[in-house]
């Protein structure tokens, strides 16, 4: 599941990506994405994945597609993990988008909420 932290404010969105994520998941989580991106242009976007254990197919297709829909509307993503692939795929991430991506390990948190908060 996806929980959206208090910290979300105006164009800055702040998730915690628990436990497996489903289609379910992203048909919660979408719609106030794109509300944000309606309302704001461009965001930024925190996501802590340190609980994150996975995605079924479904969910795998949601997000590429998201993803594929607004690779230029995203000005920063910061995301917060602790496996080596979820850096891999973040400097992926980072070379096919028109914002910046960055991968910040669990205990550098409080960086990433900088970065994401930073000018």
């Amino acid at each position: 599941m996806f929980e959206v932290l208090d910290d979300t404010k105006g164009r800055r969105v702040y998730l915690r990506a628990k436990g497996r994520l489903t289609a379910a998941d992203y048909k919660k989580l979408t719609p106030r994405l794109e509300e944000t991106l309606n309302e704001y242009g461009r965001i930024r976007l925190y996501i802590d994945m340190e609980a994150f254990e996975g995605w079924s197919l479904e969910a795998v297709w949601d997000d590429f597609t998201f993803g594929l829909k607004h690779w230029n509307d995203f000005e920063r993503i910061a995301l917060i993990g602790n496996k080596h692939w979820e850096e891999v795929s973040v400097k992926m991430m980072d070379r096919m988008m028109a914002g910046e991506a960055r991968y910040f390990d669990v205990k550098k948190k409080g960086e990433a909420r900088a970065w994401i908060e930073g000018t």
